[in-house]
């Protein structure tokens, strides 16, 4: 008795311990699939990947309709905090999906040249900062293919003076004034006797200036009093070292720099709405401190100017136009959105 005793003792141990081993395997598992944010097949509807459960830990890349390939994108300078934030975390999720910055054959990098590089088949999608023209669309046409804007952010015109100008706000009608040379001298808009010294890119240069044209000079044409700069970085550098300084651009450009400010902007005097956070961040506290975007105002319409930023799509029924779309629709996700908030604009959703 005492043998077969100690036969059956043997046995148990024996089951225990490779109970005790599947059981570990099972929960590691489990863990592993937690930590990964992978599901369960049964949380799923598809056991297709119990025979190799390797494959959920290999794929991460989950973008619905995203194409392999390399395709080349470009437009809008406004976007380039967007490219740095959001699409290095596409490329590093999904890394069959090469997305490949193409600058202009000639010119300056922008929502125009973008759409342009777009219809001449550069490009496989475009960035902008601006919607499509009826005639950028109508040559798109005359190719045999359309051009769909997809909205995905928010984004304000900040605008820039001297950290030493006093002024309580500019309404757009005064800001279209100056821009068309009405306007010359500060104490016309309630500051001292000190003559603006307007700059701006050019109109051809990108989709921000388009859209200031359009939308806050009424299409009318820029003054003899504007001097043109290529970039905003040389703009800021111009309105620091100018008193009479003023200049327009992306408010994640302009609200957080330390050696200008951004003002207030109504679309009636006495209603000014700041494209910062209350309370204003003085430049003795920056950069330790930043101010940071209303977002609010912005998403209310409470601001004065605001716009969408869009991906310009090809709809050619090929895989230029899977891109763009799987692209555009990724950004509108809680993941890009977030992304895109954390570039300095405002999220759509």
């Amino acid at each position: 008795m005492s043998q077969k005793n100690e036969t059956l003792s043997l046995f148990l141990a024996a089951v225990i311990t490779i109970g005790f081993i599947f059981g570990g395997l099972w929960f590691f598992m489990e863990r592993w699939a937690q930590i990964n944010g992978i599901p369960k097949p049964s949380e799923t509807g598809n056991t297709s990947n119990i025979s190799n459960p390797l494959n959920q830990f290999i794929n991460k890349c989950n973008v619905a309709n995203l194409p392999e390939g390399t395709f080349n994108y470009g437009g809008s300078t406004t976007w380039a905090p967007i490219r740095k934030e959001a699409d290095s975390v596409l490329q590093s999720l999904c890394p069959r999906f090469i997305l490949r910055y193409t600058q202009p054959p000639s010119g300056q990098p922008g929502s125009g040249t973008g759409i342009r590089m777009l219809i001449d088949n550069q490009l496989a999608f475009s960035q902008s900062s601006r919607s499509v023209k009826a005639e950028e669309n109508a040559e798109a046409k005359q190719k045999e293919f359309s051009l769909k804007e997809i909205p995905v952010a928010i984004d304000g015109i900040a605008i820039a003076v001297n950290q030493s100008l006093n002024i309580p706000g500019l309404t757009v009608a005064q800001l279209k004034d100056i821009y068309t040379g009405k306007i010359t001298n500060w104490q016309q808009v309630g500051g001292p006797n000190l003559p603006i010294t307007v700059y701006s890119r050019s109109k051809e240069a990108g989709g921000t200036a388009e859209f200031f044209v359009e939308n806050v000079l009424n299409k009318e044409n820029f003054g003899a009093n504007v001097s043109y700069i290529n970039t905003t970085t040389e703009a800021v550098r111009k309105v620091a070292a100018s008193p009479g300084g003023i200049y327009y651009a992306s408010a994640p450009e302009i609200v957080p720099q330390c050696t200008i400010k951004s003002i207030p902007l109504g679309r009636t005097s006495g209603q000014f709405v700041p494209p910062y956070q209350e309370h204003f961040i003085p430049p003795s506290e920056c950069p330790n401190k930043r101010n940071q975007l209303n977002s609010q105002a912005f998403r209310s319409g409470d601001y004065a100017i605001t716009r969408n930023l869009f991906v310009i799509v090809k709809q050619n029924g090929q895989t230029d136009q899977q891109a763009g779309e799987a692209y555009a629709n990724w950004l509108l996700t809680p993941q890009g959105q977030e992304l895109i908030e954390k570039a300095g604009f405002v999220r759509l959703k």
